[in-house]
């Protein structure tokens, strides 16, 4: 898929003044995500049912407690938020006493399927106390299978009603079954038919995997191991099949029966009961099947393929919400178009539905035909979303619409290879988005989101190739290494073989693969063979975790008019991997003469090559290096006198840059660089480099001071009219505190948000009369527009304003008042309220009362209320997030609320780390209460302890006694143990 998650900076995106949260996009999305942190994933221990598996350990056992006997069901907390499940037990398969403890599974223990399932009909009856699930199989042995292999099916929360081959029900010798597996001890020999009958409780299901139901609608969410809770079933990726699906339900309370492919028959049933058939013409592995019951309304539109096919779309949603989802079919249609015209790639079904849900662990899931989404990343409108919140939905709808050839026509063989689909997929739509705004400024929070995000995970316990080699719990992958990290692997191709020859590997992909489940090597090969090239040991990128450490220096010969460049690499040792291989790193790079002008490249020589780079006569100004080893220079001839080199253009590589450019030299590529993505990367190198200084000044307690050529540097940035407005919000926005605690030998979350707040002053006070007019020209009457434009306009006006309203003086705060009434939008709205909100006092309780009270009845612009005051650097500021939690409008079943509370107190490391150890406290409570209810968003949870060893001694203490606290707990899940124990170990 992509399910990508969103971090909870996102609800503040747009606005001008955030400050990266803890979780990325994880998908897109995932992102992904939103990025995830985004951003759009095989053993459990514990199921959703908070009380069914509770286990203990005893020694190396986890030892199963018996549920307890009184049935508590959920009470419903606020008005659209709170998923309509309970937390009483479903009976018990069988009896297991005793379980293992987690088990750790790898990559190089992959083995084949001994059965293929050649068609999988499905038959659900939907009830509100339990739901009956029939699935008739068409089972083949596969290759190696003979004829005596046993059937194994996995199985989670299922009770077993019955079990038929070839139409015979088995007897109790013949088959097993626990609460993980049903086991055919021998199936007959060549193809047969599997029936089984379960029966499941949807309205139980608080782990929102499976099908569960929210607020009154059934929903599925498969991916990564979700079907195994709705059938026996072989649930892995190559096992594809082609499904059929019968829903039968009330027809007054669930009007609409969705699934995958096209309806083939419908109807009226006895007892005021309907059905509806569905059958998808494409082979799919179980983890895209999907189905939705409900009463929902939906906004058709049409779209014509390159071929002339008409494809129905619709977007489902209450029916209150529909006004809100013309950007998202604005974007869907978008998407589809951009498809054919970039890659080819035409729709393949006569209808694409997308459903949203209020209650969903990720962004976005792609099944077939039918992809279901939260509702954040679907529903907008000028008042109640902001500028990037849109483009949020732009590109997650996109990702989820791109999966459908990337991830369902050709899919992974396991899910270590999940990369394979998910950086792709980021990778396209990141390029959708691009080439629908700035691909500048798209380019700059790709690469921000990577290194706030994805390089501390590469530096910690949890570091993992894109391609994991073992896991314990396949959602706990469901990371930026594996999406964002994976993305930048897919761009080196693009960077190596040119637009022109990166899609002659698409092309060949698809041709070999299509409706296959396939490995990284697969792609790999097709991008390699369709250029008749190769790429020594780029493999490494998908086997060897970290984030390669580029050294370079440079020397000019003015006798032989020959410039060099010497690169080293090395990558450090993460776990399980002390010792590294040298990485292929594409190195984009320009030389710029002393006038700011890129100089013509001629030739390079290297290892014992010459190399000439004219292409058909014309000059090159951009050549792409291929640093392979783990010493190489370069050398180019032709250079009449001494650049100043522009390295990494575009980041041609995710990696860390330590040259030997001057203060001066990145001055000058500030001012010059043709390159604009280098021009804002020479400001972010120039600011950390302050701030780094500044933060050894605090600790030393001396007074703090602001360069002068810094800030004459931010107002030059300020007044050149020629720039992109956005690219001038992303140029004077300072790098986020977690960017520069990760360059820190010991994080010291007290002085680097004590010196980014001296610099933010410092900087508003002796640019405030720039600052304000920026704020004043970039003000509109007109109504809101998303075009590019339009939101560089309000980027831009949002974080002058934020500088301005820092200083916390009477007449910047009158002036965020009035941007704050004023608004037409949400996203200037916000902005203000942002604004006003960085200095405690009655202003900002007033100001945030009062956007309560207006929007009180929107919940997605409440999780933004959320967010705002959580991710606050105001002190003590775990009291009143602590405060929040009772708060009506709160739900603890939401993971979106979790994300946007929870997970934004986690992302301000000055309250989350504090010296008292309040906000570990805290989270360790939470993390504990949340994976009783939702084990995948307690892991998300537990992630922001990853860390701690990059603390003080009294930090470290207070951190790592919070972690023994949890992994100690009786009936851990495995998702949470998994990112505890590690984090521990690390």
């Amino acid at each position: 898929m992509a399910r990508r998650l969103i971090s909870p900076a996102a609800a503040c995106r747009g606005c001008g003044f955030v400050r990266p949260g803890f979780l990325a996009a994880f998908s897109s999305f995932h992102y992904r995500t939103l990025p995830s942190c985004s951003p759009k994933r095989t053993s459990s221990v514990k199921s959703c049912f908070s009380n069914t598996y509770n286990l203990r350990k005893e020694g190396s056992r986890w030892i199963r407690s018996e549920p307890p006997l009184s049935l508590n069901r959920a009470k419903f907390v606020g008005k659209r938020t709170s998923c309509s499940v309970a937390t009483e037990p479903p009976p018990a398969a069988t009896e297991e006493p005793n379980m293992d403890a987690p088990k750790e599974i790898f990559l190089k223990d992959y083995k084949a399927p001994d059965y293929y399932f050649d068609t999988v009909d499905l038959q659900f009856q939907l009830g509100e106390e339990k739901t009956i699930v029939t699935s008739k199989i068409v089972v083949s042995p596969g290759v190696e299978a003979g004829n005596s292999a046993p059937l194994f099916l996995h199985g989670r929360d299922l009770k077993l009603l019955s079990i038929k081959v070839n139409g015979t029900e088995l007897k109790g010798e013949e088959y097993k079954v626990n609460s993980r597996h049903l086991t055919l001890l021998t199936p007959p020999a060549g193809v047969f038919n599997l029936e089984i009958v379960t029966e499941i409780y949807p309205q139980l299901n608080t782990s929102l995997e499976g099908l569960y139901k929210s607020t009154g609608n059934f929903c599925t969410q498969c991916e990564a191991e979700g079907f195994r809770k709705i059938t026996f079933f072989q649930d892995r990726p190559d096992v594809m099949a082609k499904y059929t699906c019968r829903i039968e339900a009330d027809k007054t309370l669930y009007p609409v029966l969705l699934s995958n492919g096209n309806l083939i028959e419908q109807g009226d049933l006895e007892g005021g009961k309907h059905y509806a058939l569905w059958e998808d013409p494409f082979k799919k592995p179980s983890y895209l099947f999907a189905l939705v019951a409900g009463q929902l309304g939906c906004r058709e539109d049409s779209f014509v393929t390159c071929s002339g096919r008409n494809v129905t779309l619709r977007i489902w949603t209450p029916a209150q919400d529909l006004p809100k989802t013309a950007h998202a079919m604005y974007s869907l249609k978008a998407a589809m178009k951009w498809d054919e015209e970039v890659f080819g790639l035409e729709y393949d079904l006569d209808l694409f539905n997308i459903v949203v849900v209020p209650d969903f662990n990720m962004g976005a899931m792609e099944n077939k035909s039918l992809n279901i989404f939260q509702s954040r990343l679907v529903l907008a409108s000028p008042e109640t979303a902001t500028d990037g919140d849109y483009a949020a939905i732009l590109g997650v709808v996109g990702h989820e619409y791109f999966h459908n050839w990337t991830g369902n026509r050709v899919t992974c063989r396991d899910w270590f290879q999940l990369t394979l689909k998910e950086g792709l997929t980021v990778f396209r739509d990141q390029e959708f988005s691009s080439d629908l705004g700035c691909r500048t400024v798209k380019r700059i929070a790709d690469v921000s989101k990577l290194r706030i995000y994805q390089f501390p995970q590469d530096a910690g316990p949890m570091a993992h190739p894109i391609r994991p080699h073992s896991y314990i719990k396949m959602d706990n992958f469901y990371t930026v290494t594996v999406y964002e990290k994976g993305a930048e692997v897919v761009r080196m191709y693009k960077t190596m073989f040119g637009a022109s020859g990166f899609r002659k590997g698409m092309d060949l992909y698809f041709q070999r693969h299509d409706g296959q489940a396939v490995t990284c090597e697969d792609f790999y090969a097709a991008m390699c063979d369709a250029n008749n090239a190769q790429l020594p040991n780029f493999l490494q990128w998908y086997s060897q975790a970290g984030t390669p450490i580029v050294k370079v220096a440079s020397s000019y010969d003015p006798s032989s008019q020959t410039f060099s460049l010497k690169f080293s690499q090395e990558v450090p040792p993460t776990p399980g991997q002390p010792v590294k291989e040298p990485m292929f790193i594409p190195v984009a790079v320009g030389l710029v003469d002393p006038t700011g002008k890129d100089m013509p490249l001629t030739s390079v020589y290297s290892d014992g090559t010459l190399q000439t780079l004219s292409t058909d006569g014309q000059p090159v100004f951009t050549t792409v290096l291929q640093f392979k080893k783990k010493e190489e220079e370069f050398i180019f001839k032709n250079i009449p006198e001494r650049p100043v080199p522009s390295l990494l253009r575009g980041y041609s590589a995710p990696v860390r840059l330590d040259s030997d450019l001057s203060e001066s030299d990145l001055f000058f590529l500030l001012a010059n660089d043709s390159d604009e993505f280098n021009r804002w990367e020479a400001g972010q190198v120039l600011a950390r480099k302050l701030m780094l200084s500044l933060v050894a000044d605090f600790q030393q307690q001396k007074t703090l001071a602001l360069n002068p050529k810094f800030v004459d540097g931010i107002r030059s940035i300020l007044r050149n009219t020629s720039l992109d407005k956005e690219f001038i919000a992303k140029a004077i926005t300072l790098p986020g505190q977690g960017e520069i605690m990760d360059m820190m030998e010991v994080a010291d979350p007290d002085a680097v948000h004590a010196v980014r707040n001296f610099i933010k002053k410092e900087l508003a006070l002796q640019l405030k009369d720039d600052l304000l007019a920026a704020v004043k020209s970039n003000r509109s009457s007109e109504a809101y527009t998303f075009d590019h434009d339009s939101m560089a306009r309000r980027a831009l006006k949002n974080t002058c304003l934020a500088y301005l309203a820092s200083l916390n003086e009477p007449d910047f705060t009158e002036l965020a008042l009035h941007e704050y009434k004023s608004a037409t939008n949400m996203t200037e709205q916000f902005a203000a309220l942002a604004a006003l909100s960085q200095n405690p006092g009655p202003v900002r309780d007033d100001a945030l009362l009062d956007f309560y009270n207006k929007w009180q009845d929107d919940y997605l612009v409440v999780s933004k209320w959320f967010a705002l005051q959580a991710t606050s650097e105001i002190p003590g500021n775990v009291a009143n997030v602590q405060k929040l939690l009772s708060h009506p409008a709160f739900d603890m079943r939401n993971p979106n609320k979790v994300y946007s509370l929870i997970g934004g107190f986690c992302g301000s490391p000055v309250n989350f780390h504090a010296k008292d150890g309040s906000g570990y406290k805290f989270l360790g409570e939470i993390v504990l209460q949340l994976d009783k209810i939702n084990p995948q968003v307690a892991s998300r949870m537990v992630s922001a302890f990853s860390r701690w060893r990059r603390y003080d001694k009294t930090r470290q203490d207070l951190a790592k006694a919070q972690l023994e606290m949890i992994v100690s707990a009786n009936g851990l899940s495995e998702n949470v143990y998994e990112i505890a124990s590690k984090s521990l170990a690390g």
